[in-house]
Order: structure tokens, then C-alpha cells, then sequence
């Protein structure tokens, strides 16, 4: 008997860019992710603001999760993300 798949959690992250805009995405590797933004391999709304910084991750039990609280990030201003960014729930700043 096989043991049951263990589900892997996925991220909501914001990065830093150079020009100080935020990006928000999602993903299950961060890492993975914040080498590929700086490699240009990601979005093209980063490539053109390098370096970036992954300055906040939540964790989100699943894709959909994920993708519905992106959205939900990608309509506030940003002195509200840099709020978020500052907060006690960014799992960067434990």
C-alpha cells in the first residue's frame, strides 16, 4: 500500500522591484520562483525592473486558494501591500 500523497502547500508571494513597484504572484517553489524573476525567465513586468527581492510569502493550502488571494493583492494600492509586506504574517520576516 502506498502512502497517501502529501499536498503541497502553494505561495502568494510580492517581490521588490528595482523601480520600487511591487509584484504579486503565486507559486509552489519560491526560490525556484525569485531565480527565475532574475533571470528574466519569469514575467516581462520584472524583467524589466531588475534585480527583484521577494519581500513577502503566505502559504495557501492550494492553487485555487493562491490564485484567488493574488487577485485579491493585485487590486490594492501599494501603501497597503507595503503594509502587508511589514506585517507579522510574512512568512520572510519569522
Amino acid at each position: 500500500m502506498t502512502a497517501p500523497a502529501v499536498k503541497r502547500p502553494w505561495y502568494v508571494y510580492i517581490l521588490a522591484c528595482s523601480d520600487t513597484t511591487f509584484y504579486v504572484g503565486i507559486t509552489p517553489d519560491l526560490v525556484e520562483r525569485e531565480k527565475k524573476h532574475n533571470t528574466g525567465k519569469a514575467s516581462y513586468y520584472t524583467r524589466v525592473r531588475l534585480p527583484v527581492k521577494m519581500v513577502y510569502a503566505e502559504a495557501q493550502p492550494d492553487h485555487s486558494s493562491a490564485r484567488k488571494r493574488e487577485m485579491e493583492l493585485k487590486r490594492w494600492r501599494r501603501d497597503r501591500k507595503a503594509a502587508l509586506v511589514a506585517s507579522a504574517c510574512n512568512l520572510l520576516r519569522a
